[in-house]
């Protein structure tokens, strides 16, 4: 079992201006602490997908700095809206030959991880039948009033502890085939006409559908938002 990771990448998101982010944020050190916290034994090559009709888009771009030392493969489809984007990234992982039991992990540029993220990744889908996972734990599930009354299963593999959970951002894992059974479903809830991916209801329409997703307890990934990022965990020693 491998993962195939993809990683959406752009110049310029109206979706994150005013965000509230971490002291010493940047994209860049996400990009550099994503690569060193990876296992190379059981992650392929990431996949930069970048919001950009040609290559030349991408020079002003810290991923075409000298200074990069990380290797990817890197695809360009311009998109424009988080929407369009997102869309172009599920109709490229459909158009690859990926084995029905590897991972896929689609994520973010603004996320960090933690030291075996990949491992934890891994054991979740070998212990235990799920279709989604999130490495990312989060901090609106704990404090939010929509949230007073959520119920969850506690889970536990032999590398963690898990929850299930009703929703999650676009940064996911789930297996291939799982990913090619609701093809449709990934594309129906990016909405083209308002510019951004509905994820928190294409989560919770396939719970209701009889999906499931669980989420790591402690996080091993977090969304890098001062407000949401997953607890416990000291970040700021891996934004550096």
């Amino acid at each position: 079992m491998k993962i195939h990771t993809f990683i959406r990448h752009c110049n310029f998101s109206s979706n994150s201006v005013g965000k509230n982010r971490p002291i010493g944020f940047s994209r860049e050190k996400c990009w550099k602490n994503f690569n060193v916290t990876l296992n190379p034994d059981v992650v392929e090559k990431p996949t930069v997908i970048f919001d950009a009709a040609t290559i030349e888009e991408t020079k002003d771009h810290f991923l075409s700095s000298k200074d990069n030392d990380y290797d990817f493969n890197l695809v360009c489809l311009k998109g424009g809206t988080d929407g369009h984007s997102f869309l172009n990234v599920v109709n490229h992982i459909s158009s690859l030959k990926i084995d029905d039991d590897d991972i896929v992990y689609i994520t973010e540029d603004d996320y960090l991880h933690a030291q075996g993220w990949s491992e934890i990744m891994i054991n979740a889908f070998e212990s235990m039948e799920i279709d989604y996972v999130t490495l990312y734990d989060h901090y609106d599930k704990y404090f939010l009033p929509m949230y007073s009354n959520l119920t969850s299963t506690i889970l536990a593999t032999g590398m963690s502890h898990w929850r299930t959970t009703p929703s999650t951002t676009n940064t996911y894992a789930c297996k291939f085939k799982t990913f090619m059974k609701h093809l449709d479903i990934h594309k129906q809830f990016c909405d083209l006409q308002r510019g951004f991916t509905r994820d928190h209801d294409k989560f919770t329409y396939l719970w209701q559908n009889g999906s499931n997703l669980i989420s790591s307890i402690p996080g091993y990934s977090t969304h890098c938002e001062v407000e949401y990022m997953s607890p416990v965990i000291d970040w700021s020693k891996y934004l550096i």
